[in-house]
Formats: C-alpha cells, structure tokens, sequence
C-alpha cells in the first residue's frame, strides 16, 4: 500500500485532470483487477515479473530484485490487486475539490506544483486516506492472484487466505480457520466503516460547495 500510493496518487491525478487520448483505455487498463479474475492477474504477474518473464528477468539480473515465490511477489500481487481502489477513491476527492480555490491560487502567483501540495492534495486527504484504506483490505484479503504468483509458502508467501485455506485441507482445523475468519472479518468491517465515514466527509465538501 506505501509504495503504491505515490503511483497511485499521480495516476488518480492524470484520471481527473488529464485530458488527452486513450484516457479511457488507460481508465479501463487501471481497473482491469477489479473486473478480471484474479488468477489470470496471478499469471500476468508470473508472465511478467517471473524469473523468465521480460520484466523480472531484467530486474534479476540487473538490481537483484526476485518477485516469483517470494514475500516481494505477494506484496506486488496484493498491490496490484488494490491499486484500483486506490486509485478510485483518490480520484474522487480531486474531483471533489473547487477549482475556484485552485485558479484563486494561480492567479496570485503560485505555480502548479504548490498549488497541487498546499491546495489540491490537502483537500483531497479524505479520499486518499480512504484509498489507501481499501487498498490495505483488499490485499489483506487477497488469495487467487496471490498463490497464482508466488504459491503459498509458510513463513515466506503465506498471507492470511492461504493460510484459512491451509486450515480447511487438514483434520481438526475448523477452529484454526474460523479463528482466522473471524479476524479477516472485523478488519474488513473496520476498512469499510472508516472508508465510509472518509467518503461521507467527501460527499459533504460536494455539497457545501
């Protein structure tokens, strides 16, 4: 999710503000795991970032970097899984912001970068709380992408759904699973509850302007 944002942030960015060709496509192409199946995902990674795959291959060789069977790789399956929602949430705070208040800004001798990190980011903090929010659930919760990319290895790729699905293959392991279940659960209430309360808060800045 940390890394994430900065790409996520710029590209919520061009989203809003942007107007150029392919837009539409590069929207699509942003919330494609969203609308995919999560394996296939898992086996874009592994086509991609494997040892063998035209990315992962250069950054093997050339700064060390494995992603495929790795704890790197989970963390770039489940990112990639939440960059989507994300990259929503943040978009819709900049929508959210007056623009008034940016032109104001222009007007008074204030370039565009100063404009983006004392107005346009600030205002739109809600949305970005509540991105990075989501994001962090959505890879909690992450599973087909995840064992497509890099299996499910104890103490090195596990994440919390493989490990509940661990559980569920073995005898007596009821109590494991739903131990785990019950903790996936009121972690993704919580995500949802906070984002909720983020959105409402952008909701009214809508209105009241």
């Amino acid at each position: 999710m940390i890394f994430s944002l900065p790409l996520g942030i710029l590209t919520a960015l061009i989203l809003a503000r942007g107007r150029f060709w392919g837009k539409s496509l590069l929207n699509g192409i942003v919330h494609l795991p969203l609308v995919m199946p999560p394996v296939v995902t898992g086996y874009l990674l592994l086509l991609s970032f494997g040892k063998q795959g035209a990315i992962g291959k250069f950054l093997d060789a050339y700064l060390g970097l494995t992603f495929s069977f790795r704890w790197t790789g989970a963390a770039l399956a489940c990112g990639v899984m939440g960059f989507p929602l994300m990259v929503r949430a943040i978009k819709l705070s900049i929508d959210a912001v007056d623009r008034k208040l940016e032109g104001a800004a222009s007007t008074l001798g204030a370039n565009q970068f100063w404009i983006l990190a004392t107005i346009t980011l600030p205002l739109a903090l809600p949305g970005i709380l509540a991105g990075m929010i989501l994001s962090f659930a959505k890879a909690m919760g992450e599973f087909g992408a995840t064992i497509t990319f890099v299996s499910n290895i104890p103490g090195e790729t596990q994440t919390l759904p493989s490990l509940i699905h661990n559980f569920l293959q073995v005898p007596n392991g009821d109590f494991g699973a739903a131990r785990l279940t019950v903790i996936s659960i009121l972690i993704s209430l919580a995500a949802l509850m906070l984002s909720e309360h983020l959105a409402k808060r952008i909701d009214h800045r809508i209105d009241f302007s």
